[in-house]
């Protein structure tokens, strides 16, 4: 958390370019799905248990869903076009699981500009480490808006 410290916009609606792309790699490690299933009070046994993981079709623990929204949520409020941004819509189809320690290389590209509604249409996919497609998926991001002048008075966090 940023108390107390003025965090930077991302990139307006004019500043965004039809075309742009943006890859990002993450790696699912234990501490970040225990720490993500802890916040959710979700206790499936398909993404915790190995043994009940072991006999069924996947074999082994897989990371929910929801997890792998949530990289694509934190890369339009992080990185494109970045802090101060909100998706208003997403689609994303679960093309096959992922599991754990597994590497998702994800990639960004933004399809439409739409300065009449100051938004944009952002697509993604993801693959693995085997190069298989894990998700595909289509965003409507609201880019950030440039701050009203105040009277010289500065923005505060919270």
């Amino acid at each position: 958390m940023l108390l107390g410290k003025k965090r930077k916009l991302g990139r307006t609606i004019e500043d965004i370019s039809l075309g742009e792309k943006l890859t990002l790699t993450e790696k699912i490690e234990d501490k970040d799905l225990l720490l993500f299933l802890g916040l959710t009070n979700d206790s499936n046994p398909l993404y915790i248990q190995h043994d009940y993981a072991s006999q069924t079709p996947h074999k082994r623990p897989v990371v929910p869903s929801i997890m792998l929204t949530g990289i694509i949520t934190s890369a339009i409020s992080k990185y494109l076009p970045g802090p101060g941004s909100y998706i208003l819509k997403q689609e994303i189809e679960f093309l096959t699981p992922v599991y754990h320690y597994g590497t998702i290389q994800f990639l960004f590209e933004v399809t439409q500009v739409h300065r009449d509604t100051h938004s944009v249409e952002i697509t993604v996919s993801a693959s693995n480490e085997e190069d298989e497609d894990v998700l595909i998926g289509k965003l409507l991001v609201c880019p950030p808006y440039l701050p009203q002048k105040d009277d010289g008075h500065a923005l505060e966090n919270f």
